[in-house]
This record gives C-alpha cells, sequence and structure tokens, in this order.
C-alpha cells in the first residue's frame, strides 16, 4: 500500500489546477503587460485570478499581490510593516516561539537593524493567549505577526481576537496562513487582518506561486525592483499560468472545504486514537484545535529519523516537522516552543493527510507506526535504561 501522508510539505496538483496551468501556457501565452491583444487578454485574466482569490478571503482585488510563494510574502509583509513603523518611530515587534522560518528568519534580519522582537513563550497545547499577547503590545509596538495555523502541531491560532485586539491598539497584523488558507474559514476583513501571505502548493496548486493580502492604506516596500507589475510592488514578468492555476485550485478546495474537513477530521481523530495506544507518547497540540488532516506524535525511546526511513519502505510518506527544515540534525524548533525535551522531541512523527484519506489507510499507519516503534525500542539504548528503571519516562 502506498500512503502520502505529508501534505503539510506540499500537495499533489488537482486535476482542475494542472488543466488550467496546461490550458494557460499553451493559448493564453502573451506578457500581462503588453499593449497588443493577446498581452491584453493575458492581463485579462491575470485579473480574474486576482478578483477569484481575492473573493474566497473576503479581500478586495487590489489587495492581492503575487508573489513566487509564502516565504516571499512573509518577507515582503514583515519589511514593509517595519518599515511603516519606522516612520513612526515605532520599533517593537511582537511574533512568537513556534513561527515558520520565513518568519522568524526575517525577524532576525529586523533585529539587526535595530527592531526589538518579542517572540511570545507557546504553551503545551500550543496555542496562543490573546490576552499574553495584549499584554505585551506597547506604545512603539509596530506589529504583530502570528501564524493562522501552525506547519508542524497543525494548532489553529486565535486569529479572529488577535485580530480585534491589534486593531483597537493600531497595530499592524500580519498571519503566515500559509497551511490555512484553503483548509479553514478565513475573512480578512471579520477577523482584522491586514497582511496575510499563503502559498499555492498547499491546496493543490503549483509550487513557486502564492500571494500576499495587504490591506488597502498598507504601503508595501518592495523585494523585487524592476519593472511595474502587481501595482509597481513586485517587479517581474507575472506567471499567469502559476497564478491562473493556484486561483482554480483554490476556487476548488474552498468550495469543498466543509464536507472535506469534516471527512479530514474523522479519520484525523481515528489515527489519534489509535496511535494513542502505543506507550509513552503523547500527542503535540491540541486535540481539537487543529487542522483537519494534522497528526504530531512524540515517540519516546526512538529517533524520529529512523521511524521515517521504514514507515517509507512500507510505502508511507511522512515527515517528523517542517520540509524546510528537514535536513537539520536539531529537533523541531515547534516541539521545543511548547515544552519537549530534545530526547522525546526527536522521536517526532507529523502525518498529514488529505481529503482522499480512508480508514483503511489509517488502519495500515497505525498497524506500521505500532511495530516500527516496539522494533526500534528492542534496540535502543534509551528504551532499555528506561525499562530496566535507570531513568525515568518523560511521556506517560
Amino acid at each position: 500500500m502506498k500512503i502520502y501522508a505529508d501534505n503539510a510539505a506540499t500537495t499533489e496538483m488537482s486535476k482542475a489546477a494542472l488543466d488550467t496551468m496546461v490550458y494557460y501556457l499553451t493559448n493564453v501565452y502573451g506578457n500581462p503587460s503588453s499593449l497588443y491583444t493577446i498581452g491584453q487578454k493575458a492581463k485579462e485574466e491575470l485579473e480574474n485570478a486576482r478578483y477569484d482569490i481575492a473573493s474566497v478571503l473576503n479581500a478586495e482585488p487590489r489587495e492581492i499581490i503575487f508573489t513566487s510563494g509564502g516565504s516571499e510574502a512573509d518577507n515582503q509583509a514583515l519589511l514593509s510593516a517595519a518599515e511603516i513603523g519606522k516612520k513612526k518611530g515605532k520599533t517593537h515587534i511582537i511574533s512568537t516561539t513556534f513561527e515558520h522560518h520565513a518568519v522568524l528568519h526575517s525577524l532576525k534580519r529586523l533585529e539587526k537593524q535595530g527592531f526589538e522582537v518579542t517572540l511570545l513563550p507557546m504553551h503545551e497545547n500550543g496555542i496562543v493567549r490573546p490576552e499574553e499577547l495584549e499584554a505585551a503590545i506597547r506604545e512603539d509596538t509596530c506589529l504583530v505577526t502570528v501564524m493562522a495555523a501552525n506547519n508542524e502541531i497543525g494548532t489553529i491560532q486565535p486569529i479572529a481576537e488577535i485580530g480585534r485586539i491589534c486593531r483597537d491598539h493600531g497595530v499592524l497584523f500580519h498571519t503566515d496562513a500559509v497551511q490555512a488558507v484553503g483548509h479553514i474559514p478565513i475573512d480578512v476583513k471579520a477577523m482584522n487582518i491586514d497582511l496575510l501571505s499563503a502559498s499555492a502548493h498547499k491546496f493543490h496548486g503549483p509550487k513557486g506561486t502564492g500571494f500576499l493580502y495587504a490591506r488597502k492604506g498598507v504601503a508595501l516596500t518592495n523585494l523585487i525592483e524592476g519593472g511595474a507589475q502587481e501595482r509597481g510592488k513586485r517587479a517581474g514578468t507575472e506567471n499567469l499560468a502559476g497564478i491562473m492555476s493556484m486561483a482554480a485550485a483554490l476556487k476548488e478546495t474552498s468550495a469543498a472545504m466543509e464536507k472535506n474537513s469534516e471527512k479530514m477530521s474523522a479519520v484525523r481523530d481515528y489515527l489519534i486514537k489509535g496511535l494513542s495506544e502505543i506507550p509513552h507518547c503523547a500527542l503535540n497540540g491540541d486535540a481539537k484545535m487543529r487542522l483537519p488532516g494534522n497528526v504530531n506524535f512524540s515517540f519516546e525511546g526512538i529517533e524520529g529519523e529512523s521511524l521515517l526511513i521504514l514507515l517509507d519502505q512500507k510505502g508511507i510518506s511522512a515527515s517528523s516537522g517542517s520540509a524546510c527544515t528537514s535536513g537539520a540534525l536539531d529537533p523541531s524548533h515547534v516541539l521545543l516552543a511548547i515544552g519537549r525535551i530534545h530526547d522525546v522531541a526527536h522521536g517526532s512523527l507529523r502525518l498529514t493527510i488529505g481529503e482522499n484519506a480512508t480508514v483503511e489507510e489509517a488502519d495500515y499507519i497505525i498497524e506500521s507506526v505500532k511495530e516500527i516503534v516496539a522494533h526500534l525500542r528492542s534496540f535502543s539504548p534509551v528504551w532499555r535504561d528506561l525499562t530496566e528503571g535507570k531513568r525515568e519516562y518523560i511521556l506517560p
């Protein structure tokens, strides 16, 4: 049996997205900046995509800027908000310890430029507490950036409440919604979101395509200079085929969101119940306030890399954390942020299922994980010390 359970890393392109991309590559190949008919047809289609994407978020079309993906959108959002704040004499930024590295590394860059960054500590359930965030806001706070849903443990954040707090205090609010868009409802107006980042390949669109939502009135700082595309805020000929494909994918996933969420949540909960039967393991993140397809466990006494290799041999594609740091030897910064110690964080498994996941596949995953964990523990010196009482168990 072959099971792909790493949809948080990337999703398979949908047929609608693929067919749309091929159509625009072969039939609408003009440059949207050109004045002749073929170019103006491309421009018209580009604006149609902008309208479709904006409609999903309850945004205005002119508030959508097309990018190469979520990381670029995160970078532009943070640098823009920082520049706005700097002009007003405000150089304090609030975020969390478990953001994606596209945000954390951008914050490091801003610190070198004189900004002060407060990273809110995370609690074991992996959910930001709005009252703690509000208490951290100062007179010189220019930006709050909190992801909508975590890419590793799948916890959904109280974005609407955070947005209200930021609006009340006159602070710009950015959310990295790469894992959320297309999977949970997002309304930028109702949630008081000023800046939002998204990436097509997380909702069955193509890689290398994404967008930044910037509320009207939020001045963007350019990352790429060279042309007047995207209202002068992102130079370079637009990737029309990728953008049209992204719009098609987002329309499709959004239309089926409620149905898919219900189906995935049922399989997710079934997986959680089955894997919880393994002794001395723990679910990472809140059991309910999490993305419909996300399951993340830590198993004491094993190494996550070995677990992944053996699962792959059984035809199961999974991960131990973010795909952006899969080559790193250090344990997940997200798991460390919610209080998992190094030894436990190293033995983690992230399963992110898609809308076509079945209970039969879940049974195979549960059976395989149970078998592999038992096998790895059988020759683990750490596990031997635990069973012989030389060390105390950390996980119940």
